[in-house]
């Protein structure tokens, strides 16, 4: 077979195995006779023994005959690449070497071989300096690739070098997106690399790459997030932390690190630059164009220090142009304080101080363009008007060139974006530029390395200095009282504080409490905040950046007011809205930019109390009430369902409420762990109970409020949210009653017992089961009138009542029993062995619980299980049985844990230590309760006080004494035994 004839054969690998020679493919035959040319041509001219090539094909189970089959395939392959091949001739491309086979191709012939050439090509032409022919000649070598490698290929080998072939391909296109980079393609490979970081979610020099090119793109809080995923993702799965280099970028990009910009491309060489020789009448003038200090500024300290760590040393020169972007809500004082520090810092800068009020956020609308400001800026540095340029691309060269050798401040205050600021920036180093915003620019702060300052309103110490400043500090030393309400209601908004400072300062006469008062007078309005002229009216400043907004942003923050919380998780926010997720992050980020709302832990969102105020005034003007009305039931029902999709971990097989439907556009949070449920409902607790008041201060809503404060019945008392439990009850059943609402009213009365019995109340909680009981009567609920009795057993036994407990617990056993209630028999048991541990009858408390034990076990009741073993755990103690009672107390604490009952956890470790110092284990019981101690702490619960008598008569306490008996160590009362704490009460 001549060269030619073997040259015009190409097989490729990378994909399907296939072959051709010339323009027509070849039949290679079966997965299995491909896979032994693929094992032939990955040894690249090598020989393969025919052992080899069955552990290729079948690994260590090769059929019988394996060698003759393999044999057989190589025969095939033979006649398909060489069909004029004549009897007895030599083969030529696979060719017998010993007790094997091997192939003889060009480099060429095969994919594999030319991919390999041009990568190796590329890196050269890459290390010469030339990125350009560098990246073609990557791009053509993965262009070679077609799918899978060895697609369809059975046998260990394929899955062996399909591996090794996966990794060559992602090198190289590593390889290629960084020279890419370095061509300043950012936008080019940013969406392939989100592609691939998603398809090689542990694989860091991907995320490395997607991080540096959102960077240069202007998205640095995307490629944050980005390093966020992978780092969560390797200690998820890996337990490990990303390596140094992507390390250092993510506190690069955090810093700003101005090395990390985009290269800047070589200059055309066909568009000659334009003139930009200074004429002679611009290098002598000296422009001081600052505005006036404020002559009472006071405070920002705390800020003045950060942008004065910007600049270097006194008297030395900055090596480079400085950015400094402040940012921050309207009315808070940016201009104020950058025009402030530029006084501070105008000497260091000889050759003057420009200053432009760029109207991002003026009152007319019409911000002022680039151009504009450059041409007010040569008119400033001298240019006489005969000489300055007419296009505008030469007067921003001229620009430049005047400043590139200058020393100068800039003050470009008011801006509306990064476009609009850009051109402005100085180009040399010893130039400052000061830019004052509401919006945020992260486009400048990841593209020009500018540092970012986001100012808040002032710390209290701060707002009282300011009204001091502006009204005297004897007003305020005389009325403390009132001077600290009128900064409240405020808000310590520096523009307020100014406002309402002005009107006292003009009537020095009046008290500051009747200041005071006309704000109280006007809450949930601005009108007290209306100055003297539009400049200085909350209500106007705060319109400019609203009317800035699109239709959409503007519609959810007016929305967000009617949200009932201290703050806003974007989920929530989309329920409000009516909006898919995504949408809605989206317009948040809209308000977010534009200060209008602040995102002050990721992913929620609060308001400051001005600008909720403001919200609520453009609700009232421009959306209807029956919209503002269909929101508000829409984030209860979204609050509603999620909480209870949390109760399901957090008190699974509990008796709940049937939900009411939930609206078409709302999508509830699902749960997967008990800890990620019980975490929700604490972040959201503030939400959760504002959310329950209001519904219950909504005509036709109160169905919404007792159903969510029912839903979170296992939160609050698993987290001894003790007032919280007792309020939205009490609210809740107002209203259920008022809509006439029994089944509500009967569910209200239940759970304000069980807040009340938790709290200590029993002759309150008595009362309000026996006005429940004939609710669930009238209702007809069997169910929920027997668990009324058996609440009313648990409450008596609480009380010390034990006989009649006893009375209402039997009668509650016998008719859960009947109608197959199987929940409500563990607890009753459970309580029945706590009633006879009261009275002393240990073996039938025994009894009792373990049978409760079983019936607990079969019904999955994990929470009342560790009661039971805490009571079990008590039984043996007074029996002396102490290694038992170690052993049920360590099940009890196992249970705790598990249903996260810390409460409980707290009681089981207590009666854990009383029972180490009954074996006069001193140091263990002294530890025991310094942990219970604690735990109750974190609770602020009454019993920790037991607990700290117990430490404080340790080294009294009598050795062996039970635990409900009478000693200096435990001071407990056989009429009022130890509470195992989380009662197993039943709702």
């Amino acid at each position: 077979m001549n060269a030619s004839h073997t040259n015009s054969l190409r097989i490729t690998v990378l994909g399907p195995v296939r072959a051709w020679r010339g323009e027509q493919e070849l039949a290679l035959g079966s997965p299995q006779q491909r896979a032994v040319l693929t094992a032939l041509l990955l040894r690249r001219g090598r020989p393969t023994t025919v052992g080899e090539l069955v552990d290729a094909l079948w690994g260590e189970r090769p059929p019988s005959g394996a060698v003759t089959v393999l044999r057989t395939y190589v025969s095939r392959l033979r006649k398909v690449l060489e069909p004029r091949r004549k009897a007895g001739e030599a083969p030529q491309v696979i060719v017998s070497a010993a007790d094997g086979y091997l192939v003889r191709l060009p480099e060429d012939c095969l994919d594999l071989g030319v991919f390999e050439r041009r990568v190796a090509e590329a890196k050269k032409l890459r290390t010469g300096g030339d990125l350009a022919a560098a990246a073609e000649l990557l791009h053509s070598a993965l262009e070679l690739w077609d799918g899978k490698p060895l697609a369809g290929l059975p046998g260990p080998l394929a899955e062996a070098e399909r591996y090794r072939l996966d990794e060559q391909w992602l090198s190289a296109v590593e390889t290629g997106t960084d020279v890419d980079l370095e061509l300043g393609r950012h936008e080019e490979v940013a969406a392939q690399l989100s592609s691939l970081t998603c398809e090689h979610p542990l694989r860091e020099r991907p995320c490395e790459l997607l991080m540096l090119a959102l960077y240069r793109c202007g998205r640095q809080a995307e490629a944050l997030a980005a390093y966020r995923k992978l780092r969560d993702a390797l200690v998820a799965e890996l337990s490990v932390e990303p390596g140094p280099a992507l390390l250092d970028l993510h506190a690069r990009i955090l810093a700003a690190d101005p090395t990390l910009r985009a290269p800047v491309p070589p200059p055309q060489a066909a568009s000659p630059a334009p003139s930009v020789s200074a004429p002679p009448s611009a290098a002598a003038a000296r422009p001081a164009q600052l505005p006036a200090d404020l002559p009472v500024f006071t405070g920002r300290d705390s800020e003045l220090a950060q942008t004065n760590a910007l600049l270097p040393a006194e008297g030395k020169r900055p090596t480079a142009v400085v950015i400094s972007a402040i940012g921050g809500m309207a009315g808070v004082g940016k201009t104020t304080l950058a025009v402030h520090w530029a006084h501070e810092i105008a000497h260091r800068f000889p050759d003057g101080q420009l200053y432009v009020n760029l109207r991002g956020f003026d009152q007319t609308g019409s911000a002022m363009p680039a151009d504009e400001a450059v041409h007010t800026f040569l008119d400033a540095l001298g240019v006489p008007p005969s000489q300055m340029p007419g296009r505008p691309d030469t007067r921003a060269a001229l620009y430049r060139s005047l400043l590139a050798d200058r020393r100068v401040l800039l003050l470009l205050d008011n801006a509306r974006d990064t476009e609009q600021v850009r051109p402005l920036l100085p180009s040399g180093p010893g130039c400052l530029a000061i830019i004052t915003s509401r919006n945020q620019l992260t486009g400048l702060i990841a593209s020009d390395g500018a540092h970012p300052l986001t100012l808040n309103p002032l710390p209290l110490a701060e707002a009282r200095d300011f009204l001091a400043r502006r009204i005297g500090a004897g007003r305020m030393a005389a009325e403390p009282t009132a001077a600290d309400e009128i900064i409240a209601r405020c808000a310590r908004l520096p523009l307020a504080l100014a406002i309402v400072a002005a009107r006292a300062a003009t009537h020095p006469s009046f008290p500051l409490h009747a200041v005071a008062d006309e704000l109280r007078a006007s809450h949930g309005s601005l009108d007290a905040f209306t100055g003297g002229d539009i400049s200085t009216d909350v209500r106007a400043v705060f319109s400019w950046s609203y009317h800035a907004l699109s239709a959409s942003a503007a519609r959810l923050f007016q929305l967000l007011a009617a949200h009932p919380g201290p703050d806003i998780a974007a989920p929530a926010a989309a329920a409000l809205a009516g909006l898919p997720l995504r949408e809605t992050r989206g317009l948040l980020g809209e308000l977010t930019h534009a200060h209008l709302l602040t995102e002050h832990f990721p992913g929620r969102y609060t308001f400051h109390d001005l600008l909720r105020i403001y919200a609520a005034e453009r609700v009232g003007c421009e959306e209807a009430a029956t919209d503002r009305g269909q929101a508000f039931e829409r984030v209860l029902t979204w609050y509603l369902h999620t909480a209870d999709a949390a109760s399901r971990f957090i008190t699974p097989e509990r008796p709940r409420a049937p939900l009411l439907p939930l609206p078409s556009d709302c999508r509830p949070l699902t749960f997967t762990t008990y800890d990620e449920a019980l975490e929700w409902c604490s972040t959201e607790r503030a939400n959760l109970v504002a959310a329950i008041n209001q519904a219950a201060a909504t005509d036709g809503m109160s169905a919404l409020a007792w159903r969510l404060t029912a839903a979170l019945w296992g939160f609050f008392y698993l987290r001894s949210h003790r007032n919280d439990w007792l309020a939205s009850n009490r609210v809740s059943l107002a209203a259920a009653r008022s809509a006439g609402d029994r089944r509500g009213e009967a569910e209200c009365l239940t759970g304000l017992a069980n807040a009340l019995s938790v709290n200590g109340s029993l002759g309150e909680a008595i009362d309000h089961y026996q006005q429940a009981l004939p609710v669930f009567r009238e209702l007809g609920d069997e169910k929920g009138a027997s668990r009324i009795i058996g609440n009313l057993g648990d409450v008596h036994l609480r009380a010390g009542r034990i006989e009649e407990a006893i009375e209402y617990l039997e009668e509650t056993l016998e008719t859960d029993r009947a109608i197959g209630h199987g929940w409500g028999v563990g607890i009753c048991l459970n309580n029945l062995g706590e009633a006879y541990l009261r009275l002393g009858r240990l073996d039938e408390a025994r009894a009792y619980l373990e049978e409760a034990l079983e019936v607990l076990r079969a019904t999955d009741n994990r929470w009342v299980e560790g009661i039971t073993l805490d009571f079990l755990g008590t039984v043996y103690h007074r029996l002396r049985r102490h290694d038992d009672a170690v052993q049920q107390y360590h099940l009890a604490l196992q249970a705790h844990r598990e249903v996260g009952n810390r409460w409980a956890e707290a009681h089981s470790i207590s009666h854990l230590a009383e029972t180490r110092l009954a074996v006069g284990e001193r140091d263990a019981a002294r530890t025991g309760w310094g942990q219970a101690l604690q735990l109750l702490e974190e609770f602020n619960h009454p019993d920790a006080e037991e607990i700290r008598d117990k430490l404080r008569g340790l080294d009294d306490a009598v050795p062996g004494a039970p635990p409900d008996e009478p000693s200096s160590a435990a001071g407990a009362s056989t009429a009022s035994p130890r509470d195992p704490g989380g009662r197993a009460g039943r709702r």
